[in-house]
Parts: C-alpha cells; sequence; structure tokens
C-alpha cells in the first residue's frame, strides 16, 4: 500500500513544478534489463546549434558523474550504461543544461524524471503481498503502467513480466492478446513471455485479462495491460537498388547531384538504431591530384559531382558504406553500390588528319568520274550519332569542276573531277574542303583542322600526232630489187609539224624508211622471202619539236610471186567524175578481163595504189569482188582538175598497172559537178559587151549636156527682159 501511494506521488510531483520550468520528462527502465547496453531512453530537444556549447548531466546522488547515464552529443539520446535494481534505487532525477566555456546556460535546465519499474525478484515481498491479499480488494484490479520489453531478451522461457490478482476467490484468469502474441497467464495470475520478441515484426502488443468463475463469467471488466516491445539494433541498413546504370553527360558542372542513398533500417524510427550516416569507400581520390571524381554528404547521402573531370566511356562503380547508431563504434553497416556511365557528347568537332593535300597533276583530258583525291577525318566523340559527318566544297569551285562522294559513317570523303579541264581556262585549282559534324556540337565550335586545302595542277595535253593512215600495206614481188619504193607514210594533216620517222622491229633489214619525207624503200634485195609470206614492221613517228609527242603504226609487206616476164601496161580507164567537197561516190576499177586465168575461175585480183605519196595522201581503194575495186577521194577536199591514178593489180604472181583518169570538180549544191558552159551562137563576146556598155553610157552623157547647157541659155533670157515685159501669173 506505502509503494502504491508512493508511486502516486511521483507521478503528481511534475505538476506541482512552477509553469515557468520546461516539462518534467518522464522515462521508465524495467528493472534489471538484460538486454544490450548502452540503452536509449529519450531524445531530448537540444537546440540545433549544439557544437557552440557543451552537455551537462547531473542528478541526485552523484549518478550521473558515476557515469550511469549519459547524453549522446551527436544524436541528443539520453541514455543509461547498466541495468538498475528497483530495491536500491526507484527513481532518479536528472538535470540536462547546454552550456558554454565560460558556465554560461544557452539551453535548459531540462528535468528528467527515470523510474525503475519493479520486477518481482524479491521472495520476501511475495510473501508479504500475499499476506495482505485481504486487505487489498478494492485495489488490486487496477491498471498497471505500459511493460517495457526488450527485444530478442535473452533469458530463460518462459520470462515473468507482471502479476495480476483478483481479491476474490475461486477465480480463473484468461489472457488474450491483441494481435495475438506469445503470452500466457497461469491461475496464480502471473504473465508471462513465451520467446522472443522482435519489435520489426509487432512493436506492441494489447493484453486483456480476464477474472472469471468456473462457468466462464467475468467478474468485473478486464484488466488490460500494454507491452512495448523495446528496439534493439539488430537490423542492417538496406541499400535502396539501382539495377540500371545512372548516366552522366560529360562535361557535367562539379555540385551535380549524381543520386541519393536513402537506405533504410527496420530499427525504431528516430533511436539511434535507425540513425544511418553514410562513408565514400570508391573511387578513392587519385594520387597527386586534388579533389575526387565524387563527393558525399553524410548525413543526407547525396553522392555529388567533384571537381575533377570524368571522361566519356568511364564505368564508374560507387561504393558507399551505409552504418547505424549515427556511425558510432558497435554500429551495424552494408554497402551500397551505384554504377555510374559518363556518356558522351558531341563536344568534339571532327577534324581532317591532313590539312595541306600536296599538289596533285591532271592532265586536262582526264575523263570526268575520275577520282582524284582521298581526305581522311576523324572525330573524337564515341558516340556513333555524334560521329557522323558532312563534306563540302566551300572555295575554289565556282564551276562545279569537282564533287564529293562520302558515306555519313565513315571518314573517307572522295574527290572527283565532274567536268572536263581547261588548261588555258584554269592552270590551277585551289579547293577549300570542310568537314562538320551532323549532329549540334556542343561547346565551342570547329577550329582550324575542320578545312583542308587541295591543290590542283592542270598539265596541258598536247595530241600525239595522227597519221594519214590507221595501218598501211604493200604487195611486191620478191624480185623487189634494193631501192624500190613501197609506199609513203605521211601525217593525216599535211600542215602539221613535221616528223621524224623511224623503223622499230625490221628484224630482217629488208626495208628502211626516210627520215623526213616517210618513203619506204627497200633496203636490199628481199632474198629469203617466199611468195605468200607477209612481212611486219611497226613505223614510228616523233614531232620533230616535242620527242616525247610520238604514235606508231603497222606496216604489212606482202610478198608475191616474181613474174616471169615483165606486165603490160594497160591503157587508161575511161574518165570519171568525181565532186569536191568529197561525196559519196567513186570510181569502179575493173582488172583485164582477157585474163584467161579469171576466166577459168582461179584466185581474184588484187588491187593497190601506186607507190606515188600524193595518190596515197588523197585516194583511197577498196576491193569490190574478185575483179572489182572501188576508187574514192581519200581526203575531204582534192584540187580540183583532172588526175591520173596508178592502180597495181596482182593476180597469180602476175602485176599490172591501170592509168585511171578522174577529173575532179567543184559540186554545186545537187552534189554533182559544176561543169563549164561553151559560148551560144549568136551571144556577144565580153569584149562586145563592155563596148556597147560603154557607148550607150558615152550618148546618155551627152545628152544630158545638151538638156542641161538649153536651160541654162534660156534663163539668162529671161533674166535681160525688162520687168513688165514678164507676163504676170495668174492668181487661182
Amino acid at each position: 500500500m506505502v509503494l502504491t501511494w508512493l508511486w502516486l506521488l511521483c507521478l503528481s510531483v511534475p505538476q506541482a513544478l512552477p509553469e515557468a520550468q520546461p516539462a518534467e520528462l518522464y522515462v521508465e527502465v524495467p528493472e534489471n534489463y538484460g538486454g544490450n547496453f548502452p540503452l536509449y531512453l529519450t531524445k531530448l530537444q537540444l537546440p540545433r546549434e549544439e557544437a557552440e556549447g557543451q552537455i551537462m548531466l547531473s542528478g541526485n546522488s552523484g549518478v550521473a558523474a558515476e557515469g550511469l547515464f549519459a547524453v549522446d552529443p551527436e544524436s541528443g539520446f539520453l541514455l543509461v550504461t547498466r541495468a538498475l535494481d528497483r530495491e536500491e534505487q526507484a527513481n532518479y532525477r536528472l538535470q540536462v543544461t547546454l552550456e558554454t566555456e565560460d558556465g554560461r546556460v544557452i539551453w535548459g535546465p531540462q528535468p528528467v524524471l527515470v523510474h525503475v519499474k519493479d520486477e518481482n525478484d524479491q521472495s520476501a515481498g511475495n510473501q508479504a503481498w500475499a499476506s495482505l491479499e485481504v486487505g487489498l480488494i478494492d485495489s488490486t484490479w487496477l491498471s498497471y503502467p505500459p511493460v517495457h520489453l526488450a527485444e530478442n531478451l535473452k533469458v530463460p522461457y518462459p520470462h515473468h513480466i507482471e502479476q495480476v490478482h483478483w481479491s476474490g476467490g475461486n477465480v480463473h484468469y484468461h489472457l488474450e492478446s491483441q494481435p495475438p502474441g506469445p503470452f500466457a497467464v497461469d491461475a496464480e495470475g502471473n504473465l508471462y513471455v513465451t520467446r522472443e520478441l522482435d519489435r520489426e515484426a509487432q512493436a506492441e502488443y494489447l493484453l486483456q485479462v480476464r477474472a472469471q468463475n468456473t462457468r466462464g463469467e467475468d467478474y468485473t471488466e478486464p484488466l488490460e495491460l500494454q507491452v512495448v516491445v523495446m528496439d534493439e539494433n539488430d537490423n542492417v541498413p538496406v541499400c535502396p537498388s539501382h539495377e540500371a546504370s545512372i548516366n552522366i553527360p560529360e562535361l557535367t558542372p562539379p555540385g551535380t547531384e549524381v543520386t541519393r542513398l536513402l537506405a533504410e533500417d527496420m530499427d525504431a524510427p528516430g533511436s539511434p538504431n535507425s540513425h544511418i550516416v553514410y562513408r565514400l569507400l570508391s573511387p578513392e581520390p587519385e594520387e597527386g591530384t586534388e579533389g575526387s571524381a565524387f563527393e558525399l554528404d553524410s548525413t543526407s547521402g547525396s553522392v555529388t559531382l567533384g571537381p575533377l573531370p570524368l571522361h566519356a566511356g568511364q564505368n564508374i562503380l560507387i561504393q558507399v558504406l551505409a552504418i547505424d547508431l549515427g556511425g558510432a563504434e558497435g554500429g551495424l553497416s552494408s554497402t551500397c553500390e551505384v554504377a555510374v556511365t559518363i556518356t558522351d557528347i558531341n563536344d568534339h568537332a571532327p577534324e581532317f588528319i591532313t590539312s595541306q593535300i600536296e599538289p596533285i597533276s591532271l592532265p586536262e583530258d582526264t575523263e570526268p568520274g575520275t577520282l582524284v583525291a582521298t581526305l581522311m577525318a576523324t572525330d573524337a566523340d564515341l558516340e556513333p550519332a555524334f560521329r557522323l559527318m558532312d563534306f563540302a566544297i566551300e572555295a575554289g569551285n565556282m564551276d562545279g569542276t569537282f564533287g564529293l562522294d562520302w558515306e555519313p559513317d565513315s571518314g573517307h570523303v572522295q574527290l572527283q573531277l565532274l567536268r572536263n579541264l581547261s588548261y588555258e581556262a584554269a592552270p590551277i585549282h585551289k579547293l577549300l574542303v570542310v568537314v562538320r559534324s551532323v549532329a549540334e556540337l556542343v561547346g565551342p565550335g570547329p577550329g582550324p583542322g575542320a578545312t583542308a586545302t587541295v591543290t590542283l595542277l592542270v598539265e596541258k595535253v598536247v595530241p600525239p600526232p595522227k597519221l594519214d593512215q590507221k595501218s598501211y600495206e604493200a604487195s611486191v614481188p620478191v624480185s623487189t630489187p634494193a631501192g624500190s619504193l613501197l609506199l609513203t607514210i605521211q601525217p593525216s594533216d599535211p600542215i602539221s609539224s613535221a616528223l621524224r620517222f623511224s623503223l622499230v622491229n625490221d628484224s630482217e633489214g629488208w626495208l628502211c624508211i626516210k627520215e623526213v619525207s616517210g618513203e619506204v624503200h627497200t633496203a636490199r634485195s628481199l632474198q629469203g622471202a617466199r611468195p605468200g609470206d607477209m612481212y611486219t614492221v611497226l613505223v614510228e613517228a616523233q614531232d620533230a619539236d616535242e620527242p616525247t609527242r610520238s604514235t606508231s603504226v603497222t606496216l604489212v609487206i606482202h610478198f608475191l610471186k616474181a613474174s616471169s616476164a615483165p606486165a603490160p601496161t594497160l591503157t587508161p580507164v575511161l574518165t570519171r567524175h568525181l565532186c569536191t567537197p568529197r561525196q559519196n561516190h567513186g570510181v569502179v576499177v575493173s582488172g583485164p578481163t582477157e585474163d584467161p586465168d579469171q576466166t577459168s575461175g582461179h584466185s581474184p585480183y588484187s588491187f593497190a595504189l601506186g607507190p606515188n605519196p600524193t595518190v596515197q595522201r588523197d585516194w583511197r581503194l577498196h576491193a569490190l569482188n574478185g575483179s572489182h575495186a572501188y576508187l574514192t577521194l581519200g581526203l575531204h577536199w582534192v584540187e580540183p582538175r583532172e588526175h591520173v591514178i596508178p592502180v597495181v593489180v596482182s593476180h597469180n604472181g602476175r602485176m599490172w598497172q591501170l592509168l585511171v583518169r578522174v577529173i575532179v570538180c567543184r559540186c554545186n549544191v545537187e552534189r554533182q559537178c559544176m561543169r563549164k558552159v561553151g559560148r551560144m551562137k549568136g551571144m556577144p563576146t565580153k569584149l562586145s559587151a563592155v563596148g556597147i556598155l560603154v557607148g550607150t553610157l558615152v550618148a546618155i552623157g551627152i545628152f544630158l549636156i545638151l538638156i542641161f547647157t538649153h536651160l541654162t541659155l534660156a534663163r539668162k533670157k529671161d533674166l535681160d527682159q525688162p520687168v513688165d515685159s514678164v507676163p504676170l501669173k495668174a492668181a487661182v
């Protein structure tokens, strides 16, 4: 009974204090607590500027000085360092102040009453309560203050936590728990916990104890008892999951937040057991560098970029240690990992590997579509989309002579010729080629390396000399003596520069050519040549002024059978007419019809122009069949006059020469010869016509003179007469 009144007195003490003092904090501690120490009791409402002063703790009987109670300066929690014994002392009055170094109080004093909750740990006491059972009938079935049980308490089970008692007899106790929990009551009203409790699973239980008779009827209202599970630091901080990598663009400014680590601790919220601080493990700062790539706020868990620059393509694993108990010794920890990828941005402009292309020589007859040069450019960005390039010719290509061809994803660009070159129009070209990034560029613009200069020199091309024929052929009997003229090789344009001729592969030494005229003669007798064989040599013609300009042509010699008798010279063929400029007309030349070999069906005739160079230049002879050939003009313009063309006819080793007479005349509009017309009878000659014309003009002149003389004399006569003698003109 006395203990009850003392407890009520303690509850009434805070209400008797003056209102000006801070409200006294009331804290209960279970007697003989078997959990871990230090045991955190309550959080003091210290000001945030606690670093400016020193926390002072005082109490009765010097308990604070003995180290029984303490205040954590970082978290502001009041804690007890060891188990308390209610029989030794039931209440502790403490006072907390925040003072400066000179003893000035800047916060407080804050009174705290620590009450040690009794446990049934004294046998003599049990006997005392039993002897007073009858006298406490009206006061034993009372509400109890909350019971605080530590989670994971390592004691033998079932563990006694409280006792209730109904004063009447023949009572049965029935226990109910909301939510259901590991609690039990025996016949004497002793309450037990049957196993360890887990605060994270259930932090509080409401027990209802019913006193019932044998019929299960309640004697009175059930007695309620609140069980509070006290927190233990038995949960490791849990890091947030980061399955995907965090992408940070390069050149992101320092101070930008990368991520915020919000580790969770299942221990009691607001208690030191769930107070988490953070510590950066990696990446560690590099040696010799100032600052680091990442910085960490130990309180909030915010990871920000540091001053050390990062580069595109880097994959960095950030490791952060999360520690509860505010980082104090004995706290539980776990490692949080965050993968960070530094992504690329288009901050590099493409540049040419070579900015100056050496002069490139191109002949002016270079065909359009020819590849002129290949330029190469690079881009330091990593993202393929940022490496796409665009090229353009910005200067030196006003007429579109050149063009560019490239693939967007390639750094190679081809400079191509699109139009014909002209040495006279532009002997040199300087092209300015520019490369740009297809994507929008971030940061500074293109530098000098984004341009390349290509210098092109146009070489003047002088065409090689041209001959009047693409190939030459001649037929000679094997008995042809040395010095015989076979044919003449000459240029197609007579007014062109002079040529120098030479034989290249005259292996037998049968031929020779005059260097200036181009006449091909037999150098010696054709000993060893057989009829029907062919002998081929190469004739080279060089420009006399520029020896590098040269051309070559083949000369084929057909060897014929030596004639046993001199071939007769045939009479000239009938005169033919051809007009110039050259038209699609010609003269048919036929072989001798009296040749018995031809009439008997032997080998055909072969026709060739005589060896005269002028004839071979001005005329062309084509075989029609075995007995006829077709003679046409060889040049576009041949001098109009009468021409006699020698034609050599060969047949079965025999040779003849036909003289074909052709009159070349001017062509009229009808593409026919304009012929001279003879004087018609009765028509005057030119001299007579001129005489008649002169006589007529003289007669006209005399007649005009007589008229003018007469008019002059008549006017003079009129002037000599008096004025009144002149008749008046009638007025109209």
